[in-house]
């Protein structure tokens, strides 16, 4: 069974959400489809503190307005996992899901953001939920007056280490690096938090495993090769990386090398009638502020297309 619309926007993160308040806005007949939460990154983060106009910081309930905006003025929410977007003969866009079903637009916005990129050690998988995160809001309450090793030296990783401060015994952070990505005022405020220990060059070596669950890890420095055993580590959050959800459109080559969608102003890509908004296309800055900009421009570029 084949259901049609003017648009298909795929995922709900800021983007995403945005994108459908000005299509839905304009009479363009808008479905959102999500494979998880609607949300998208905001879901993890603690506080947002760059919004405009809001000093204090906006917590995750904000991604629950959003979502609640995005479907006011008559778009629908539907939830499913894309396989594939195909272009028709009659250049219409076919939207193939996971469960068989087929959803046709005449334009699609692919806002999927991105997924964490994987601890590349051999048992990470297996550890995953027995030790090993990717979300310290998710799951830093299980680790509560314990010792964790937070990786990564961005952003992401700075400020889930200064989250998992406030409950854990004690945060180590692992950096492969001697200078940070991350926000100079993020990296003073961990520097000042007496329970946080960071350490430069090293990498993690190995996740140490006992009864399926994370018992310690080994680092290695990068300089000198040396390797030390933090032995009581219970958790390891991950913060090394992300990779673009572009799967579904691999067969269009409208992605970048590392699987970006390449867009241009407008967020057109180089297929008539499909865009990209938010963290999935090729750009240097990727936040919810610039990520809504995305979503108003795709929207805006999908009412002209259908004028």
């Amino acid at each position: 069974m084949e259901t049609m619309y003017d648009l298909i926007i795929v995922g709900s993160g800021p983007a995403g959400m945005t994108a459908a308040v000005y299509a839905s806005r304009a009479n363009i007949k808008t479905v959102i489809l999500e494979a998880g939460a609607p949300g998208g990154k905001m879901l993890k983060t603690m506080e947002i503190e760059n919004w405009p106009g809001v000093t204090h910081g906006i917590s995750p309930q904000i991604a629950y307005e959003m979502h609640k905006h995005s479907t006011a003025f008559g778009a629908e929410f539907k939830m499913g996992e894309v396989a594939q977007v195909i272009v028709n003969e009659n250049d219409g866009k076919e939207i193939h899901l996971t469960n068989g079903e087929v959803l046709t637009a005449k334009a699609v916005i692919i806002a999927t953001g991105t997924k964490e990129r994987p601890l590349p050690l051999p048992n990470a998988e297996k550890l995953t939920g027995r030790g090993i995160s990717y979300c310290a809001i998710c799951d830093g309450a299980f680790f509560r007056n314990k010792h964790v090793a937070v990786i990564g030296g961005g952003n992401s990783a700075v400020e889930e280490a200064i989250h998992l401060a406030k409950t854990s015994a004690k945060v180590t952070l692992i950096h492969r690096r001697e200078g940070f990505r991350a926000d100079h005022i993020l990296l003073e405020r961990l520097e000042a938090l007496e329970n946080v220990e960071i350490m430069r060059n090293y990498v993690v070596d190995e996740v140490l495993e006992a009864e399926n669950k994370v018992a310690g890890i080994v680092v290695k420095n990068v300089l000198t090769e040396e390797l030390l055993t933090l032995a009581d580590v219970e958790g390891v959050f991950v913060y090394v990386g992300v990779d673009p959800i572009t799967a579904m459109v691999a067969d269009l080559h409208i992605t970048n090398e590392w699987g970006y969608l390449l867009v241009n102003s407008d967020m057109e890509t180089s297929v008539p009638g499909i865009y990209g908004a938010g963290d999935v296309i090729d750009k240097k800055i990727r936040q919810v502020v610039t990520a809504v900009n995305d979503g108003a421009i795709a929207a805006e570029s999908v009412k002209h297309q259908l004028s």
